[in-house]
């Protein structure tokens, strides 16, 4: 058997998945995996190391980003450029399902790890790769980054406020819908192979720009037919109306959304019941789409007389939909959160108790789980190389006095 990730068994508990990424797509990707019972490999360089290990902020020394993205993940350490630490990833590869890697395009083929020879050792091996651009195209061999990918996909140039500079988002999206994109090509690549005679394995290509491009489904469309270019317009939504962030009396942000008639018939009745659902610049949504600012104008008014409560309970009383914007202190303490446990406290060796996400999504009888932090180097070494796949403690070493492990 493998060396178990979790003691609690998840729906993908018969996967062995070897993590050969660095940042934070792969680390995703195989994040969820891990959380979910998988048996996750995570293959980092002797000296280095993941990158994310570097990312602050910091706490005792200890990188906060690490704890959570390497979570229930067993770290092993091998220089993959080396013929010795070829030949010890190809013994983890032979018992493996899922190889994920996010090297340069062609650096595992000039390392002799090409899917050729890895599908040679385990025909029945999925080899995942994450890059920028993909592993064809005339960007293919660029150095590839989320910044990068967020502004080819068409998302910056239509994020942020109208005569003002594009925005980048303030977290690494491309990267984490990658990850999301890896995880849910790869479960489609295993489940085809269940359910075919010979089980062969394959490759996916998975680049950084193409799920974040994939996800701004009118775009396109849109400029063929209609010759529109999607633009920054705010907190709006180009096609419903009203859409935004308005502020209360008490200071607190709320964010708004009607965008469907009945929604807006709610919001309308709440805000002035006489008028305003009979207002001509509004009673339609083509209307309203055209009239926002002036919509805008009328509700922010409106909650201005109003404290955040009042605005929420007003409006939640009449079916329309609104919700205070969040700090991370709110989300702690708020009830819902606690009530679904998406907030978890697990023991790490240094910090003590510390808290994260949860596993996202929740299952009846196969949950996710959170074993243990993101490990330090090469802490599964000896578990891996000499418990899982049987390699005598004198040749592991010699293995590390030679820094291939």
């Amino acid at each position: 058997m493998p060396p178990s990730t979790n003691t609690i068994f998840g729906p993908l508990d018969n996967v062995t998945v070897i993590d050969l990424t660095q940042v934070v797509a792969g680390g995703s990707c195989t994040s969820h995996f891990a959380d979910f019972g998988s048996n996750v490999i995570k293959v980092e360089h002797p000296s280095k190391g993941d990158i994310i290990r570097n990312w602050g902020p910091f706490n005792k020394g200890q990188s906060l980003w690490w704890a959570v993205i390497g979570r229930n993940k067993k770290s092993v350490t091998i220089d993959l450029s080396t013929p010795d630490g070829k030949e010890l990833l190809l013994k983890l590869v032979k018992k493996a399902d899922v190889l994920i890697e996010s090297f340069r395009v062609g650096t595992m083929a000039k390392w002799g790890l090409g899917y050729e020879q890895l599908a040679k050792v385990n025909p029945k091996i999925i080899v995942a790769h994450i890059t920028g651009y993909g592993q064809t195209g005339p960007y293919s061999k660029r150095k590839g980054f989320g910044s990068a990918a967020e502004a080819m996909s068409g998302f910056v140039n239509s994020n942020g406020y109208p005569n003002l500079p594009p925005l980048l988002p303030p977290m690494p999206l491309a990267d984490e819908i990658a990850g999301t994109f890896a995880t849910m090509s790869i479960l489609m690549a295993l489940l085809k192979q269940k359910t075919q005679r010979e089980h062969k394995g394959q490759e996916i290509d998975i680049s950084l720009y193409e799920p974040l491009f994939r996800l701004l489904i009118p775009n396109i469309i849109q400029y063929d037919q209609l010759g529109l270019v999607a633009s920054r317009i705010g907190s709006r939504f180009a096609d419903a109306s009203p859409r935004g962030i308005f502020q209360s009396n008490d200071n607190q942000w709320l964010a708004l959304s009607a965008n469907s008639q009945g929604t807006w018939e709610n919001l309308a009745k709440a805000i002035d019941p006489d008028t305003l659902i009979k207002d001509p610049r509004f009673t339609t949504n083509k209307l309203r789409v055209e009239h926002s600012e002036e919509l805008e104008i009328i509700i922010q008014e409106w909650m201005t007389t109003k404290t955040s409560n009042e605005i929420t309970q007003a409006l939640e009383s009449t079916g329309a939909v609104i919700f205070p914007v969040y700090t991370t202190p709110d989300i702690l303490n708020d009830p819902h959160y606690i009530n679904r446990g998406n907030i978890s406290t697990i023991e790490h060796p240094i910090l003590g108790p510390i808290k994260m996400p949860s596993p996202v999504p929740h299952f009846s009888s196969t949950p996710g789980h959170i074993q243990f932090s993101g490990p330090t180097l090469g802490q599964h070494n000896q578990e891996v190389f000499h418990d899982y796949l049987g390699i005598s403690l004198d040749e592991l070493e010699k293995l590390n006095k030679a820094g291939i492990i």
